[in-house]
């Protein structure tokens, strides 16, 4: 039988987009313990609250993973300098062209280049890329997700027509930052790099690991005031999935559950947010992306980097749908949709403040 506090907290939630300190951390803890009642509540109100903005439609990015060298040395990352076993690759820009112009003609509106922090990849190189995609692909979006730079060469990519940037904060806590990454990197400084990006016009993505190592509630509440701070546009989110090669491969992977019931949280808070279900949920169960959908998400992003490198770019163990076409991809993310009950449409997909 449903908890009355939980549902009445959920209810709270929805009408005031926020709760206590103590009445967040009952509502995450206690819901590690919920029954099925109790989660179908939370999810259909996420689901209720994101067809208000939204209604049944999904949104389709294309992400092309273009380099996999990365300066960085994250303690969980696949990709982190030190992990000698991964082939490193470079997508030429030709390439990357031709990623876009098969995700285009198959129905893609948005681009999102990702990458490692990659120093080949100078600012010069970058708006080059941005210019020729938005050149070619003028009604479409650009999104980047190359990490932490200065707020100069933010501005350039902005200035040269890149629309959004994703940017993971990773966690808002000092010491748990510090347990995920090395002493060069700072977490100050990347949520900086946050409201820098803001400032400057983007649309802007933050975003967690769910279940990351030494996560805990109070470090999700953490999570949640700031992004209440920062008003993101849009928020990504999945399971921490432990990588080979990395000093935490023998960790715990985040739940399906856990980041089901933080999707709706954040719908719930943010109405109006582009909330995908990631690719790592799909990873971890094989209807993950389409129960995110059900529980308040909104977005996929399918891959359309090209096959050969796709099972190098392994930010995490087990990563799905790396050897398939992008048409494939794209077909099957169509009929999963539909399938229950949503549509994937063709379109940018913009924020709607932005629009």
């Amino acid at each position: 039988m449903a908890d009355k506090k939980i549902l009445a907290l959920i209810d709270e939630l929805e009408k005031n987009k926020t709760l206590s300190d103590n009445d967040f951390l009952f509502l995450l803890s206690q819901l590690k313990h919920a029954d099925e009642e109790t989660e179908n509540y939370l999810y259909t109100k996420a689901d209720t609250v994101r067809r208000k903005t939204y209604g049944i439609d999904v949104y389709l990015r294309g992400l092309i993973e273009f380099t996999n060298h990365c300066k960085n040395d994250c303690y969980y990352c696949g990709i982190r300098r030190s992990n000698t076993n991964v082939s490193r690759y470079r997508l030429t820009k030709d390439e990357i062209l031709d990623c876009c112009k098969t995700g285009y003609e198959i129905g893609y509106r948005t681009f999102v280049l990702q990458g490692g922090e990659d120093a080949y990849y100078t600012d010069e190189k970058v708006c080059d890329l941005i210019t020729a995609i938005k050149k070619q692909f003028s009604d479409c979006a650009l999104t980047l997700s190359i990490g932490e730079k200065s707020y100069e060469s933010y501005k350039k990519y902005y200035d040269a027509g890149a629309d959004r940037y994703l940017l993971r904060h990773e966690t808002a806590d000092p010491e748990h930052y510090r347990r995920l990454h090395p002493e060069e990197l700072s977490g100050e400084f990347r949520k900086n790099c946050l409201y820098q990006l803001k400032e400057i016009g983007y649309q802007v993505g933050c975003g967690i690991m769910v279940g990351s190592p030494g996560q805990t509630d109070l470090h999700i509440l953490k999570d949640l005031r700031f992004m209440q701070e920062l008003q993101p546009h849009m928020i990504g989110i999945g399971p921490f999935i432990p990588s080979a090669g990395t000093p935490m491969h023998d960790q715990p992977a985040g739940t399906l559950e856990d980041t089901l019931h933080l999707l709706s949280i954040l719908r719930l808070m943010f109405p109006q947010v582009l909330l995908p279900a990631t690719t790592a949920l799909g990873t971890i169960h094989p209807t993950g992306r389409e129960l995110g959908i059900k529980a308040g998400a909104n977005v996929v992003m399918p891959n359309l980097s090209p096959t050969g490198v796709r099972d190098k770019y392994l930010l995490y163990d087990g990563k799905i749908c790396t050897g398939d076409k992008a048409e494939e991809c794209r077909h099957c993310m169509e009929g999963r949709m539909k399938r229950n009950g949503y549509q994937v449409v063709v379109s940018r997909g913009d924020y709607p403040e932005t629009r």
